[in-house]
């Protein structure tokens, strides 16, 4: 039989959450006996593979980018989870919701700049009026909220899932924990 294909994902946010899921230490052994990581930041594959059984996404939608990714995850997978306050609720990228994308650039790369006082023409992908969180844009399976949440919190849910059941992480976090 072959193990459930997971794969990790990193939008627009801090990499908190993915430190905190290399935070479960020991258990990501135990892991790694029990599924094979397909795709993600710590992944050599460049290409997002077909019929993935969970994928975990950490960061809000932001760019033209994180929406086509988040759109081609979600056709090729079975569960989604979104992963910390910014997939859940938009969190800190949603802080520059009250700004316009020209306005958003003008305070990051002129205002705050020390040098280079300009915004990019290249290199940077179309940024979306707002930055949602994940569940405004495709259908989540599960949510394990907190900025980041605790290591114990993503083994429980990772747990759960291999066991063939849909987490419940309240007990183990809470939004902001």
């Amino acid at each position: 039989m072959s193990k459930p294909k997971i794969a990790t994902c990193w939008l627009d946010g801090c990499s908190g959450c993915h430190m905190s899921f290399l935070d479960m230490d020991e258990f990501l052994v135990e892991f790694a006996q029990k599924v094979d990581v397909v795709w993600g930041p710590t992944v050599d594959p460049k290409e997002y593979p077909k019929d993935v059984d969970v994928c975990i996404i950490e960061g809000a939608v932001s760019s033209d980018e994180d929406l086509h990714k988040l759109e081609m995850i979600r056709s090729r997978t079975k569960i989604l989870v979104s992963l910390g306050d910014c997939a859940v609720t938009g969190n800190v990228p949603g802080m520059r919701n009250a700004l316009k994308v020209p306005q958003l650039f003008e305070r990051a790369y002129v205002e705050n700049a020390a040098v280079n006082k300009r915004a990019p023409n290249w290199g940077v992908p179309k940024h979306l009026p707002t930055a949602r969180p994940l569940h405004e844009h495709v259908k989540i399976d599960a949510w394990i909220p907190g900025c980041p949440p605790p290591a114990k919190a993503i083994h429980f849910a990772v747990t759960e899932l291999l066991a063939g059941r849909i987490p419940d992480s309240t007990e183990y976090t809470r939004f902001g924990k």
